[in-house]
């Protein structure tokens, strides 16, 4: 569908004060035509982004102009002072209807709900057999909305589950394994799954000794759907189905493997230079000993990743160990 093809206009007052929404788009084509829809929170801010107006969406949402004024500047935009541009574009018609999405021509939608139908055809329901979601330090809880860890909204899904029963042995820890998986069907998060082994989770849902984290992740490109098919599902079938085995055998082999090679080299090329004085001392203080292996490396790794509070930057080192680990099988 054309950029042309949409028309922006105030909500009806009676409207406005139902559904806290001060705009509505008109469709002109597509299986959408006809219809006048309502701008979801993330569409709207890709509306301004295809608009490519001065101010953000963000201004637009704060400043408290008028929605006359508003629609005015990314009408104008729209279909003035950009170049024409196919999108496509997801809705929803009921009793007011909304629009979901507003996304380049060759976005791979892959759904949602087929993410989730796929997790549950693996992994269950999340609340009966070995993967459910996680309990409080171990122990089983019965599954609420306030401890849940199975989310969904408007812009995107998200799943955390774990096998505590079936624990792994490894290097004195008694470790669980988990994964996370999420997707967004509209534009806001590519579709991904991490996979790791952890000690236990809290009641604040917070996952404590996380080791090994690997992720797969996939952008939404034109050929999405087709690599969530061929590339995501194996991984979630060899996951679901495989026992620890593999996992400890990739263990072993990081222990075998001597570093030949400078060991300030590795970690500065993996983890950064400012890293490398910090892991290689923790690994002295908590072993007693330099680093000698792979294994030795990922150790002293995560257990740096530990005393780091940010999270992103915890999961890319983590993520970093993982990939190492597994190099080393």
């Amino acid at each position: 569908m054309s950029t042309r093809k949409l028309t922006l206009y105030p909500a009806p007052d009676d409207e406005q004060d139902r559904r806290k929404r001060g705009l509505r788009i008109g469709v002109e084509g597509g299986r959408l035509a006809g219809q006048s829809l309502s701008p979801t929170h993330i569409a709207f801010g890709q509306l301004c982004s295809l608009a490519a107006t001065p101010s953000p969406a963000s201004y637009f949402r704060e400043s408290g102009l008028p929605a006359a004024y508003v629609a005015d500047c990314l009408n104008f935009n729209l279909r003035v002072t950009r170049d024409i541009e196919d999108i496509g574009v997801l809705g929803h018609v009921d009793e007011f209807g909304e629009l979901r999405a507003a996304t380049g021509p060759n976005y791979g939608r892959v759904w949602d709900a087929d993410v989730v139908d796929a997790l549950a055809d693996r992994f269950g329901d999340g609340v009966t057999g070995h993967w459910r979601v996680p309990g409080e330090f171990g122990r089983r809880v019965e599954v609420t909305k306030a401890n849940t860890t199975l989310f969904a909204s408007d812009r995107d899904m998200f799943v955390f589950l774990a096998d505590e029963e079936r624990r792994i042995e490894v290097a004195g820890r008694n470790l669980a394994r988990g994964f996370f998986a999420w997707n967004s069907e509209v534009g806001d998060k590519t579709l991904g799954l991490g996979f790791f082994l952890f000690d236990y989770v809290c009641c604040n849902r917070i996952v404590w000794g996380a080791d090994q984290y690997t992720e797969v992740r996939v952008r939404h490109t034109k050929g999405a759907p087709d690599r969530w098919l061929e590339e995501v599902q194996p991984v979630l079938a060899e996951y679901a189905d495989g026992s620890e085995k593999p996992v400890i055998e990739t263990i072993e082999a990081a222990r075998e493997r001597k570093i030949k090679e400078d060991i300030d080299k590795v970690l500065a090329t993996r983890f950064g230079k400012s890293m490398v004085e910090p892991i290689k001392a923790i690994h002295q203080v908590e072993e007693g000993r330099p680093i000698e292996t792979m294994w030795d490396v990922t150790v002293a790794a995560t257990a740096h990743a530990h005393s780091i509070p940010n999270t992103d930057k915890r999961l890319d080192i983590e993520r970093e160990a993982g990939d190492l680990l597994k190099q080393a099988a």
